[in-house]
C-alpha cells in the first residue's frame, strides 16, 4: 500500500542490470502499472535505464522486450507536470531508437511505437524537433502513403504535432505530403485539426502552395471547421480561409461553399482576434458585387440584433466597404445607413466611434448625404462635436465638412464652423488633399490607412488593413491550447 519506492528503484536496476530476458520483462511491466503511483523523481531515475535498454535491444527486431519498454516509456511520459518526463525521455535518446526500430517493427509493436511518439511529441515541443531532425517525418509519411488503416489516426496526429515545425512544413511540400497534412485538418482530435490547420495557413502565403492546397480541396476542410470547431478552431480556420482569400482566384469559390453566413457568425463570436479576422475576410470578399451584397444583409442583421461587440465590428466592415465605389450603392440599398445614425445614440463608446467613422467615410457620397440627411444624421453629428472622445469629435467633423462642402447642406452646418474640431480637421484635409497631388485621398480613413504602409493584396487589387498578413504570428497565439486536457482521449 505504501511501497519504500527507493528500495523499488533499486530492485529494478537490480532486474534490468542482471536479471533474465523474463525478469527484465516482468520488471517493465511492473513499473507500467506502478507508474501513475511512483514520485516523478522516481519515474526520471528510471528513463535512462529504460532508453539504455531499448537502444541495446535495438538490432532485435523479434525481442517482445522491445514493445514493452516503449509502452512503459508512454506510460512515464503522461505523468508529472508540463511534460517534464517527456522532455527527458527525448533528451535521452530513447525517441532516436524508437524512430530507429518503427519501420522494422511487426504491426503491433509499431502501434505501441507510434502511440509513445504521439505522446511525447504531443507533450513537448523540442521531441517535435527530434522526429523532424532523425528522419521522422519521412518515415510517417511513408507509412501514411502505404494506408496503415489501422494506426492511421496517430500518424495523422502525430504529423499535425510535427507540421508547427518550420523545417517540417518545407519538408512536407518536397515530400508530397500536403495531402496528409489536409486529411489531418479533417479527422482526428480538435487540437489536432487546429494545429493541422494553422500550418496549412502558414504554409499557404506562398501562391504555389497555396494553389496546391486548394486543388487538395482545402476549402471544404476550413468550411467545415468554421462549422464544427470551437471558438479557437474557428478563429484559426477563418485565419487560414483568410490567406487563401488572398488569391482572387479564389474569392468566389469561397463564397459559394457558403463562407459569408459563417464569417458573419465569427463576427458575432467572443473572440476580438475572430472578429478582425471576419472584418479582413469580408473586406475581400466584397471584391464581387454579388458578395457585397449578401454581406452586407449580414452586417444589417447585425446591426439590428447584435451586442455591443459585433454591432462595433459590423459598422468597422461598413466602415471599409464604404471605400470601395462599387460598394457604396450596395451599402444604401441595404438599409444600413438608418441603422448607422440610429447608432450614433448608442450607449457604447466603442459602436459610437466606430459608427461616426464609417458615416463620415458614407459622407464623401451625395447620395449618401442625402440618405444621412433624411435618417437624422446631421444633428447628432453636431452634438458628437462635443463629445469626451477626440476620435468621435473627428469623424463627426469629417462628415460634417463633407456637409457643409454641400450647397444643400451648407446654411445648417455654418453654425459650427468655428468649432474647434470642426477647424483642425478642415485644415487636415485641406493639406492632405493639396499635398496628394494627382493621388486624391477621400478621406481621413484613407489617409490614416496610407501613413501606415499597408500590406498591398495584388491579387486582390484593394489595399486593406490585414491580419492574415500577420499570420505567422497571429495563428501561433490563437492556437497555444494545453494539450495534457486532451491525453485521456487516446490512450
Amino acid at each position: 500500500m505504501n511501497p519504500n519506492w527507493e528500495e523499488s528503484l533499486n530492485h529494478f536496476e537490480r532486474m534490468i542490470d542482471s536479471g533474465t530476458e523474463s525478469m527484465r520483462i516482468k520488471a517493465v511491466i511492473k513499473l507500467s502499472k506502478l507508474s501513475n503511483q511512483a514520485p516523478e523523481y522516481i519515474l526520471s531515475q528510471t528513463i535512462p535505464i529504460l532508453s539504455n535498454l531499448i537502444a541495446d535491444d535495438s538490432s532485435n527486431n523479434s525481442s517482445p522486450l522491445q514493445g514493452l519498454v516503449i509502452h512503459c516509456l508512454k506510460c512515464i511520459a503522461r505523468q508529472g507536470d508540463d511534460g517534464r518526463l517527456a522532455t527527458e525521455i527525448g533528451q535521452s535518446g530513447a525517441l532516436c531508437s524508437i524512430l530507429r526500430f518503427l519501420p522494422q517493427s511487426n504491426a503491433s509493436v509499431q502501434k505501441i511505437c507510434l502511440k509513445c511518439i504521439w505522446c511525447l511529441v504531443n507533450l513537448c515541443n523540442e521531441n517535435r524537433l527530434i522526429v523532424a531532425m532523425n528522419g521522422g517525418l519521412e518515415i510517417i509519411v511513408n507509412m501514411l502513403s502505404s494506408s496503415m488503416d489501422g494506426v492511421r489516426r496517430y500518424l495523422l496526429e502525430i504529423l499535425s504535432a510535427l507540421s508547427l515545425v518550420r523545417v517540417v512544413r518545407r519538408g512536407l511540400v518536397s515530400l508530397g505530403g500536403l495531402r496528409f497534412l489536409v486529411e489531418a485538418a479533417r479527422v482526428g482530435n480538435m487540437l489536432s485539426r487546429e494545429r493541422a490547420c494553422q500550418a496549412i495557413g502558414l504554409l499557404g502565403i506562398t501562391r504555389r502552395v497555396r494553389r496546391m492546397l486548394v486543388d487538395l480541396g482545402v476549402i471544404d476542410v476550413l468550411m467545415e471547421l468554421l462549422r464544427v470547431g470551437d471558438g479557437a478552431l474557428k478563429v484559426v480556420a477563418g485565419n487560414t480561409l483568410g490567406v487563401i482569400l488572398a488569391n482572387i482566384d479564389y474569392i468566389d469559390l469561397v463564397a459559394q461553399s457558403g463562407a459569408i453566413p459563417l464569417f458573419a457568425e465569427l463576427i458575432q463570436g467572443s473572440e476580438s482576434v475572430g472578429q478582425e479576422i471576419a472584418e479582413d475576410a469580408f473586406c475581400l470578399l466584397a471584391v464581387g458585387e454579388a458578395n457585397a451584397v449578401v454581406i452586407a444583409e449580414h452586417l444589417v442583421r447585425i446591426l439590428r440584433e447584435g451586442n455591443a461587440e459585433s454591432k462595433a465590428a459590423a459598422a468597422n466592415v461598413f466602415w471599409d466597404l464604404s471605400g470601395y465605389k462599387h460598394t457604396v450603392p450596395v451599402i444604401r440599398n441595404s438599409g444600413a445607413i438608418p441603422l448607422l445614425v440610429e447608432l450614433l445614440s448608442s450607449q457604447s463608446s466603442e459602436v459610437r466611434e466606430t459608427v461616426s467613422g464609417a458615416i463620415a467615410q458614407l459622407s464623401y457620397s451625395q447620395a449618401d448625404r442625402e440618405a444621412l440627411n433624411e435618417s437624422g444624421a446631421v444633428p447628432l453629428l453636431l452634438d458628437l462635436l462635443h463629445d469626451d472622445s477626440e476620435e468621435l469629435k473627428d469623424n463627426a467633423a469629417e462628415a460634417l465638412i463633407n456637409f457643409f462642402d454641400d450647397p444643400l447642406q451648407h446654411e445648417t452646418i455654418s453654425q459650427v464652423v468655428d468649432h474647434p474640431s470642426f477647424r483642425s480637421m478642415q485644415n487636415r484635409l485641406g493639406r492632405i488633399r493639396g499635398a496628394s497631388d494627382n493621388q486624391t485621398v477621400s478621406s481621413m480613413r484613407q489617409m490614416n490607412i496610407n501613413q501606415a504602409e499597408p500590406t498591398r493584396d495584388y491579387d486582390a487589387g484593394i489595399y486593406r488593413r490585414s491580419s492574415f498578413g500577420l499570420i505567422e504570428a497571429s495563428m501561433q497565439t490563437c492556437s497555444m491550447t494545453i494539450f495534457t486536457s486532451i491525453l485521456t482521449v487516446v490512450s
